[in-house]
Parts: structure tokens; sequence; C-alpha cells
């Protein structure tokens, strides 16, 4: 690890005179107190995120409508025992897709690696459009997954290296409202076209689904496909980090994005502070998994947040990808099923707000046992309001996509500053990216054990998964304001 302030064989000059040496630029950065790039880079990199969370969702609602296409036997009672398998694989799509393309942007660049998992990602949804039998359904959902694994940590790395040191929770957020909004959409075009009309609140009197429509999921999927071309289209205008050409040595490209950021700030702030240098790595290092690995620091917080998220996406999974089915499993009729789960997304929407203008207040980790709480509110009001009690179902199903959503965009955040520029996406991908498969093992053990547990049990399990992650993370480390180079060094 060496500074370069001072080294005179590095190139001298700049902005206003100041010094070009690397430590001085990551300085410079790090003094600008607000989001200083364009801000359509936000609807970019929102585009993408959401189509992402489009695609995460729109299994939701329309599985029980693929299942009966595509499954012999399947029908909407036993969807549930047939959705594990599909979502196990999407899963460990995440992971190889994480586990090789996230070191790839971190010895190749940020902007182009997230051009190639949309593009992953928008092929395996237009594979998903076109299957014809179960195989090739799960198949597709495992490319898919490839891009969408990759391209969370991607987009979460690039976030939180432009971001400002007090904002990178906040902006996190900001693009998590765009998250929310594909969640939304996707719930939603399920309902609308993969359920039956019925008279609210059973079910949507406008549906389009039956025995002439039976297609909607393809059609659901082809928009993804769509929605991932609207992305690839619109990163193309995206700068490379500069924090990512630093690591690289390339100090001088580095200084020419942060001119940029800092002549957009003193538009809207005025004069900028004095910056404070830091050390800071200047030259590409070694394959960052041995960085990792290598690093008792780094091992260790990687060990600690995958349990942490391992735990937390056994109850992220089991509500993201398959309410609906386990509401159908709990007898719940599958278009008031659906209803209930898309009122519900109307949660996700109001907490990406909440989580933008209020997630800042509190240490990431601070914020996690309250997602936890609220999602087991909701997981009580669900079970014990029972079938036929819809209003107090839509209620539950509301806080509960609050809840778990106020979770996942503060242990994002959380996470990718807990490794240095040089190994950041990697280390998300490992922690995330390896933890997705507990979502998997959620959806493959829960749904058999309904029949026998019940309601009650049923969702205590679910919510308790998120509440002992929450616990575990209070042993972790505070990042809250602190300079990236600081708390990763």
């Amino acid at each position: 690890m060496a500074s370069e302030a001072g080294n005179p064989s590095r190139p001298v000059g700049g902005a206003s005179g100041t010094s070009s040496t690397a430590a001085a630029v990551v300085a410079r950065l790090d003094r600008i107190p607000i989001w200083a790039l364009p801000y359509l880079y936000i609807g970019i990199i929102g585009a993408g995120f959401l189509f992402t969370f489009f695609d995460i969702f729109d299994i939701n609602v329309s599985f029980i409508q693929t299942c009966v296409q595509i499954v012999p036997g399947c029908t909407p009672e036993s969807a549930a025992n047939y959705l594990g398998l599909p979502v196990l694989l999407n899963l460990v799509g995440y992971v190889i897709g994480t586990l090789i393309l996230s070191p790839l942007a971190d010895r190749l660049g940020r902007r182009d690696m997230l051009l190639v998992t949309m593009v992953i990602t928008g092929l395996g949804s237009l594979y998903n459009a076109l299957v014809g039998d179960y195989v090739n359904f799960i198949i597709a959902r495992t490319i898919t997954g490839i891009g969408v694994g990759a391209d969370l940590a991607l987009v979460n790395t690039y976030i939180n290296e432009v971001a400002p040191s007090g904002g990178r929770a906040r902006y996190t957020s900001l693009i998590f409202i765009m998250s929310s909004l594909g969640a939304f959409l996707g719930v939603w075009l399920g309902l609308l076209l993969t359920t039956q009309p019925e008279a609210f609140p059973l079910g949507l009197p406008f549906a389009l689904a039956g025995p002439g429509f039976t297609f909607g999921w393809r059609l659901m999927y082809g928009i993804g496909a769509l929605l991932a071309l609207i992305g690839i289209l619109m990163r193309f205008q995206l700068h490379e980090s500069p924090r990512w050409l630093i690591s690289q040595g390339r100090v001088e490209a580095a200084e020419r994005v942060v001119v940029q950021m800092e002549e957009q700030a003193r538009v809207r702030v005025g004069e900028l502070p004095v910056p404070s240098e830091i050390p800071v790595e200047t030259q590409p290092g070694r394959i960052p998994y041995v960085e990792i690995f290598g690093n008792r620091l780094y091992l260790l917080r990687t060990l600690f947040l995958f349990v942490v998220w391992f735990i937390g996406y056994i109850t992220v999974y089991a509500i993201a990808a398959g309410l609906t089915s386990l509401l159908a499993a709990l007898k719940f009729p599958p278009p008031e099923a659906g209803l209930i789960v898309a009122i519900g997304s109307v949660g996700f929407v109001l907490v990406a707000i909440f989580d933008y203008a209020f997630g800042e207040l509190l240490e990431r980790k601070y914020w996690l046992p309250v997602a936890a709480l609220l999602t087991l509110i909701g997981c009580l009001l669900i079970a014990l309001g029972g079938v036929g009690n819809f209003a107090v179902a839509v209620l539950g199903s509301i806080v509960l996509f609050f809840g778990f959503n106020l979770w996942v965009p503060m242990t994002y955040t959380w996470s990718t500053e807990h490794y240095p520029t040089r190994a950041r996406a990697t280390g998300f991908a490992l922690v995330d990216g390896v933890g997705h498969l507990g979502g998997s093992v959620g959806l493959l053990v829960i749904p058999p054990l309904i029949p026998t547990l019940g309601p009650l049990s049923t969702f205590l399990i679910i919510a308790g998964c998120l509440i002992v992650a929450a616990v575990i993370a209070q042993f972790g480390t505070a990042t809250r304001l602190r300079r990236l180079d600081e708390v990763s060094p």
C-alpha cells in the first residue's frame, strides 16, 4: 500500500494548479459533498436496475401461469412446489455471474462490464419468453441469473465509488427507487397478464388471462428483454469510475473525471473544502480473490457478511420470488394472492423513497433490526388475518415489502464499503452473490413444509431468518460518514 503524495514520478498539475498525484485526486473526490456527475447517470444506472428488479419480481405472480402451461400436472395450488428449482438455478447463475464477471470488473473496469452484464441478462430474458418446457425455463432463468447477479454487484460498486462520502446510502437508495418501480411493474404486469379476471378483491376485473390468453408470462419476459436493450443503449454514456482508474494507475484519466465533478459541485455549492490526503493504492494489484482471501481483514469481513446475506436472503426471496405461490399454498385463491402481492409492492416504492430521505440518519447496521421488526409485523398480520381477510392481508403485505426492502439497500451500501477499490466488485460479489443461495434454500425447504407448519409457523420462520441476520450484523464495522479508503485501505 503506498501513497503517491509527493511522488515525483507522477505527473503534477491539473485543475487550478492542484497536484494530480493519486492521493490528491482521491482527496479532491472525497471532499465533494454532493452528487457531482450528471443526474442523467442516475437515470442510466436506474434504468438497468429497473430491469434487474423487474426480472427478479416478474416470476412472483406469473409463475403460477407458467407452471400450469409448461409443467405437466401442475396446478395453482401445487405451483409453489415447482418454484424452488428455477429459483435455485437462477441464484446459482447469480453466483456464477458474480464470481466470474465481478473480478473482471475489478481488472477491466466498471463501465464495460456493466454493458456485458446487461447483454447477458437481456438474452436470458428473451430465452425465457421463448421456452417450451420446464427444463428450458430453468436454463433460461440460470442465464438471466448470471447477468443479474453480476449487475447487482457492479451497480452498487459504481454508485458507492462516485457518490459523496456522506451520501452513499442515500444515492444507493435513489437507485433503489428505480428498483422498486421495476418490482412494482413486474408484479402488476404479472397480475394483469397472468391471472384470470375476478371481482375485486379476489382479483382484477380487467385481468387478461383465461382459456384464450395463456401466454401472458411470455409477454412479461419479452418486456424484460426490451427493458434490457434500453439499459444497454443508455449505459454507453457512463464515465468510468475515477476510483477504479486510480487503482489501475491511470491518475490523469481519473483526474479528468474529478475535474468535471468539481466544476459541477462548485456551480451548486460554491467553493469546496481543502482536500485531506490519505494513502491510496495506485497500481493494479494481485488477482482480486487473492487480495481478499490473502488478507485476514477482508477474509474475515467476507465470511461475516456472507453469513448475514445468506440468512437474510432466505427471507428476502421467500417474499420477493415466492409470496404469491406461498399464499396460494396457504389456500388463498391465486388471483387474490397475486392482488395481495401487487398492492403490497406499494410498500417497496414507499420504502425506497423513505431510504432516500432518511437512510443516512443512522449507521447502516442499525437499520437492519428495524427492517426485521417491520418484516415480522407484516408476516404476523398475514398469518393471523387468515384466508378471507383481504384488508389485513394487504396491510400485512405492504408492511412486509416495506420491511425487507428497508434491509436490502442498507446492506448493499454497507457491503461495498467493506472492500478496497482494487477488489470491491469481487468482494460484493462473494458476499451478495454467494449469499443468494440462501434464497434458494428457503424456497426449496419452506413450501413443502407449509401443510405441516400452517400459516403462523411458516411466516415466523420467514421473518425469523431476517431477525437472525440483523442481530449478527450488529457485530460488524461502522462505515457511515467515513471515507472509502479509510474503511477499506
